[in-house]
């Protein structure tokens, strides 16, 4: 859940990065008692999130001006629809709208994309969760936004959980050290409530990871056939996680074959801000 502490630092840090002197355009061509009135249009449908953070921005930038959000992030709308007014002095509304923009059409093209992926996996028993491939910076708001349109988080950050993957284990391994032994190990170091995650990138290798009682397997870049052929060699032992040439063509067919988990790292890494435009009239009287 996104709170002011998440909020207010990115947003302060945006706005500085925007106007480090102020807004040079408004502050010559705006009268100082102009006062605007300005309303979120959506240019096409889809799935909101970022209201609190759109209204920071402007909050931020001025605190005379008033912000009304009219959605709830997670709630869809369609093309035309208004999804939050502001009112305030025109200089300081101006100044904000780029930056409250950036942040609201990002986060609300996250959770579109997001809700089309779990609309795709809608009659299975798949989740669909992120990766740590998010913009620096941002990964608390677009984390948000995977949530706002129904998706799942994985890991937050390298601190959460353990999760070996392919160099992790070329290192453990080195000397033909026996992988269930090295993960035992591993377990036998960490905390009761330490998830492990190791990863594998082919079908000899489940068992011997499997052995070492680990929390979830990573099935990589697995064929249709090797992730079911997977799934049943698992049976049940661990939570199964798909993971590589997932797509919207894709995802359907992978969460058929009974993994638990596929996670998508183009939720974040390759996401197209969605189009919503702030429509302004100034008075000026």
């Amino acid at each position: 859940m996104l709170t002011d502490q998440h909020i207010l630092p990115v947003v302060r840090a945006a706005l500085t990065e925007d106007a480090p002197w102020g807004d040079v355009t408004s502050e010559n061509l705006i009268p100082a008692s102009a006062v605007a009135t300005a309303r979120l249009v959506a240019r096409e449908r889809g799935v909101f999130s970022g209201g609190d953070v759109f209204a920071a921005a402007m909050t931020l930038t001025s605190e005379a001006i008033s912000v009304t959000v009219f959605l709830t992030d997670g709630e869809e709308f369609e093309r035309g629809a208004i999804l939050a007014s502001v009112t305030g002095p025109a200089r300081a509304v101006l100044q904000a709208e780029r930056v409250a923009l950036n942040f609201v059409q990002r986060m609300s093209g996250i959770a579109t994309l997001t809700a089309l992926y779990v609309a795709e996996v809608a009659d299975t028993r798949a989740r669909i969760v992120d990766t740590r491939k998010t913009t620096p910076g941002l990964r608390q708001f677009e984390r948000h936004a995977v949530r706002s349109g129904g998706g799942n988080n994985h890991r937050f950050s390298l601190s959460d959980a353990v999760m070996a993957k392919d160099n992790h284990l070329a290192v453990l391994t080195a000397g033909g050290r026996n992988i269930t032994e090295a993960l035992i190990e591993v377990r036998e170091r960490l905390s009761h409530t330490t998830h492990l995650e190791v990863e594998v990138d082919r079908i000899d290798q489940i068992e011997s990871v499997l052995a070492a009682g680990i929390d979830t397997i990573m099935l990589d870049n697995f064929s249709l056939a090797r992730l079911r052929e997977g799934v049943a060699i698992v049976a049940g032992r661990a939570i199964v996680e798909a993971s590589g040439s997932v797509n919207l063509e894709t995802v359907g067919d992978i969460a058929r074959t009974g993994v638990d988990v596929i996670s998508v790292g183009a939720l974040t890494h390759s996401v197209r801000s969605l189009d919503l435009g702030l429509d302004i009239e100034l008075d000026t009287a």
